[in-house]
């Protein structure tokens, strides 16, 4: 379903509406923690996706660069953001290469990374590299499969990927994996937490199930379901110990470097 008539009369929340519960979940997990601002922050999207994170934190304020290595995803991403009036860029990069973009070296003030680390053979080197993009106290906003997840769908059980074919390359993170890819990357940690509860996960498995049959169909089936998890996942968590599918990570880069060992050179 292409979306842009939807982009025309509901804005940037369409962008979010159009993917599945975990999409949603995500973004309400972010807008806690990007402010607002008018102090021309910069803002990196590390696998951007079809730009909607990218979108939303421009209309925040951030002059915001969305990446992916996909044309098409990056063609939709610019028109959905013309649409939106969002000042946004949506150059195409691979982000296994970032390190080459030597011109974002210390640029920005915010990096997120939203589903994209788990599709990452070497996520030390990722790390690493938007650890170099970010100026100092800058922020990390990253979320990714917990690794103590209970699947959505038969696939999530694996096997996963050898080879970065699209597909995860591992399971998921627990909050060791995520401290020890800040230690080596030279990130401390702010906060970790989670979302994406009971509901969220049953919604979007009926909607994968009815998308299979129709996109459109499950999508309208399932669109009244999303007012539950905000009103009772947190319960549901509390009575049965459901754990939230994702896992999600603020880091912060030093503002004040002491040239050990956990300071990576380069992008």
């Amino acid at each position: 379903m292409n979306n842009s008539i939807f982009v025309r009369l509901l804005g940037y929340r369409a962008t979010f509406l159009h993917g599945d519960f975990l999409v949603y979940d995500r973004w309400r997990w972010l807008k806690k923690r990007l402010p607002k601002t008018r102090n021309e922050e910069s803002l990196i999207d590390i696998g951007c996706g079809s730009g909607a994170f990218t979108i939303v934190a421009a209309l925040r304020g951030y002059m915001s660069i969305g990446l992916s290595w996909d044309k098409r995803n990056q063609d939709i991403a610019a028109l959905r953001a013309k649409l939106c009036k969002a000042q946004a860029d949506f150059p195409i990069v691979d982000v296994r290469f970032l390190h080459e973009k030597t011109e974002f070296i210390g640029r920005f003030n915010v990096a997120i990374c939203f589903e994209n680390i788990e599709h990452i053979q070497d996520d030390r080197k990722l790390m690493r590299d938007m650890y170099a993009c970010l100026r100092p106290g800058g922020m990390l906003l990253l979320s990714t499969p917990s690794y103590f997840y209970r699947a959505i769908t038969a696939k999530d059980y694996g096997p996963f990927s050898k080879t970065e074919d699209g597909w995860h390359v591992r399971r998921g993170y627990t909050k060791a994996m995520l401290h020890e890819l800040c230690e080596q990357s030279g990130f401390m940690v702010e906060e970790i937490s989670s979302c994406s509860g009971f509901f969220s996960q049953k919604g979007t498995t009926l909607m994968r199930s009815l998308c299979n049959l129709s996109f459109p169909l499950g999508w309208l089936l399932t669109l009244p379901l999303r007012v539950l998890p905000p009103i009772f996942d947190r319960f549901m968590a509390w009575a049965t110990h459901w754990p939230d599918y994702t896992i999600c990570l603020v880091a912060y880069k030093p503002r004040y470097q002491n040239g050990g060992k956990n300071s990576p050179d380069g992008c």
